[in-house]
């Protein structure tokens, strides 16, 4: 693939001190854009005048744009340039959350929460801004602290939310978001050079047409199953409209030289058997924040719960936000010393070993607090190690649009785990005062299954290639030659292409 260039040596530029917290700060920022609405949910239809079925639009809307656009921006940011993408991103957050805020009627509300999904292509962005910027030697921690905060700011967000929405009200949530995009979309032109490395050619507009048919079919399916029913007329023609999407989609990318995913590229071991962890990590921690803070909040007379408030709930997830920020750095020094592959694996078994964990610490809550912060620092190391994988098997004029399909897969995972732990918990219920709620049976189901697919994501893991100790630095290499000669240099071209040489491939 070529690879359009200023066609002239020059130094590499010197990344500025600020661009790895800028970027972590943007990942963080949209990343709190799906969980900081969660504590709202109760209490939307009394604020909006609207249905408890119209409420759940409010999340809905979001996980719909961010699985679309992450692909599409992503594909972008390689043809046009990754700043600019990336500021596209920040307007549309900063927009939309804006249009949130003024509370201008439903409708807009919508509209809103879906131009800050959209802005979901910053963390993959991103990821591949600090490929072009970031000396190889210290790529890895950089990468895992970005790639941390898809789980951290999910973390982050209930009780930030919860604190913002008792004292401050439910708009300035979202005032707060539009505050930062302002500051974000001021400062990140300072920290941060255009990138010099594209993918000239044409956008795939029917593939990114039918991928985000896909995509939005299969998580309607996902995320209103549970309402509308499994067996319903609605959730099985979204179904089968994702599959008959899907099932066009592919051949078409096969076909076309200029694909909006490269899918013979994906479908190297390495990046296929990451992409398909990305889906039980992403499964796995969701599973954690939803049962963890729904257990707290359960009435003592359950015989497990703690009857905690939504704010006290969530301020009990702070520790898992902290605890994920501070064991990244685990996953950035495991991965150089020993490979990213024993990274993901030591992950995966962590945060199956804190969910066996959870079927025994329930007597207090600093006990299910623990269990939950070591399911989160398992999480948390499994997430940085996932991009590093991609980046050693990808070339670096796709590294954005690869990667943007491991934040869509990571979201696919999510949307799985919380349709499966609303029917999980749903399935065995004890009845209280005349209301009905999860036993602990119900629990335990949720943290055997969650376990079983952290286990699962060990095993996939297993599989991936040895990678050669010298990958990283031959990666380094190339990637320097391409920054420095652009375009008109054939040998460029040519190690682009051999980028991802894995044995065993």
């Amino acid at each position: 693939m070529p690879v359009r260039g200023k066609g002239r040596a020059s130094k590499p530029r010197a990344a500025g001190r600020l661009l790895v917290p800028v970027l972590c700060l943007c990942g963080t920022t949209v990343t709190l854009q799906q969980a900081t609405v969660v504590p709202l949910l109760p209490d939307l239809p009394r604020l909006l005048g609207i249905s408890v079925e119209d409420a759940s639009w409010v999340l809905t809307a979001t996980l719909l744009a961010s699985a679309v656009a992450t692909p599409v921006l992503s594909r972008l940011a390689d043809m046009f340039g990754k700043r600019r993408i990336m500021l596209v991103c920040l307007v549309m957050m900063t927009i939309g959350s804006a249009l949130v805020a003024l509370n201008l009627g439903f409708p807009a509300m919508i509209a809103g929460r879906a131009l800050q999904g959209s802005a979901a292509a910053l963390v993959p962005v991103g990821i591949s801004v600090l490929r072009e910027e970031i000396p190889a030697m210290k790529l890895g921690p950089a990468v895992a602290m970005i790639s941390a905060t898809l789980g951290f700011g999910s973390a982050l967000g209930l009780p930030l939310a919860g604190v913002l929405y008792e004292f401050l009200g439910w708009q300035s949530i979202f005032w707060s978001a539009a505050a930062v995009g302002i500051v974000l979309v001021a400062l990140l032109p300072l920290v941060m050079p255009e990138s010099r490395v594209r993918t000239p050619g044409t956008f795939d507009y029917g593939g990114a047409i039918l991928l985000s048919t896909a995509l939005t079919a299969a998580l309607l399916a996902l995320s209103k199953g549970g309402t509308w029913g499994w067996t319903s007329a609605p959730t099985l023609i979204t179904a089968l409209t994702a599959v008959a999407a899907l099932a066009m989609w592919v051949p078409l990318e096969l076909k076309i030289s200029q694909p909006m995913l490269d899918l013979r590229t994906s479908a190297r071991r390495p990046v296929l058997i990451t992409n398909l962890v990305a889906v039980l990590v992403g499964y796995s921690m969701y599973s954690n924040l939803l049962s963890t803070t729904q257990q707290l909040q359960m009435p003592g007379a359950a015989g497990y719960g703690f009857g905690l408030s939504v704010m006290a709930a969530g301020l009990c997830m702070v520790p898992i936000g902290l605890a994920m920020v501070l064991f990244t750095p685990v996953s950035a020094l495991s991965s150089r010393r020993y490979g990213a592959k024993t990274a993901l694996i030591m992950g995966s078994l962590v945060s199956a070993a804190g969910y066996v964990g959870r079927l025994f610490l329930t007597e207090e809550v600093w006990m299910v607090m623990l269990g939950a912060v070591v399911i989160g620092i398992g999480n948390a190391i499994a997430y940085a190690a996932m991009p590093i994988l991609i980046m050693g098997s990808v070339p670096v004029t796709v590294t954005a649009a690869a990667n943007g399909l491991n934040t869509v897969l990571r979201v696919i995972g999510t949307t799985i785990g919380s349709a499966a732990v609303a029917v999980l918990l749903a399935s065995t219920t004890l009845t209280l005062d005349g209301t009905e709620h999860p036993s602990f049976r119900a629990f335990e189901h949720v943290f055997w299954i969650a376990a079983a697919a952290a286990l699962t994501a060990a095993v996939l893991a297993s599989f991936l290639p040895r990678q050669r100790p010298s990958l990283t630095k031959k990666v380094g290499r190339i990637d320097q030659g391409i920054r420095k000669h652009g375009a008109g240099n054939l040998m460029a071209e040519r190690h682009t292409a051999s980028v991802g040489e894995w044995p065993g491939r």
